[in-house]
């Protein structure tokens, strides 16, 4: 008598769930072993926040929010962001004053062309120098003598090219708008008041940079 079973027996040993046959071993085991479906962030070369000086994905993840601040240096301090900032400006605005007034016979203060061209000028001024020291160490005179640093927030790294340039176009230009220029920059420079976790300003969020302390 036969003993093989037949193919729809309801006595017949069924294979636990989640064992299903894989013939190809597809996902990297061997053909009937357990299949484990990919995590979230997995990948060949590890997910987007495993490496670099932060090594933790700072927005948190599917598995809950995780510590904002894991691996990061501390944030810098309003006070010297605002030193580091007067620095540079008096650092820009004397010798490009001085030369501006040698040049056009005084420094324009009313409320014409002269003193428009004059203002232009003293920004593409802060605005390349800024964009230049940033995109090559994430410091400026200022921020080096105030020891603190602005970095990529996804892994501390230095805001090389587009971040660098970005963030100092988003702090210098708008202001050149007349009237609601002014009303940008002041909400720019403030946001940082109010801002949580990172107290960036809208130069930083644009860049999506953070300021740090220095080594």
């Amino acid at each position: 008598m036969s003993t093989d079973q037949p193919g729809d027996d309801p006595f017949r040993k069924k294979e636990p769930p989640g064992q299903d046959q894989d013939p190809d071993g597809a996902w990297g085991q061997a053909p009937g072993q357990r299949r484990e479906p990919p995590r979230y962030g997995d990948s060949a070369g590890g997910g987007p926040y495993d490496r670099g000086p932060y090594a933790s994905n700072p927005y948190g993840d599917i598995n809950g929010a995780a510590d904002p601040f894991a691996g990061m240096p501390p944030l810098a301090s309003r006070g010297r962001r605002l030193l580091a900032r007067i620095i540079d400006a008096l650092l820009i605005g004397i010798p490009v004053g001085l030369i501006m007034t040698f040049a056009q016979g005084g420094w324009a203060t009313g409320d014409d062309g002269r003193a428009y061209g004059q203002q232009a000028v003293y920004t593409l001024v802060y605005l390349i120098y800024e964009g230049l020291m940033l995109t090559n160490s994430g410091q400026t005179v200022g921020k080096k003598l105030m020891r603190i640093r602005v970095a990529v927030l996804a892994d501390g790294s230095v805001p090389r090219g587009a971040p660098g340039w970005l963030r100092s176009l988003v702090y210098h230009v708008p202001p050149l708008v007349p009237c609601v220029g002014f009303v940008f920059w002041l909400a720019n420079v403030l946001f940082c008041t109010w801002d949580k976790p990172y107290q960036q300003c809208l130069h930083d969020k644009a860049a999506k940079t953070v300021v740090v302390a220095a080594d």
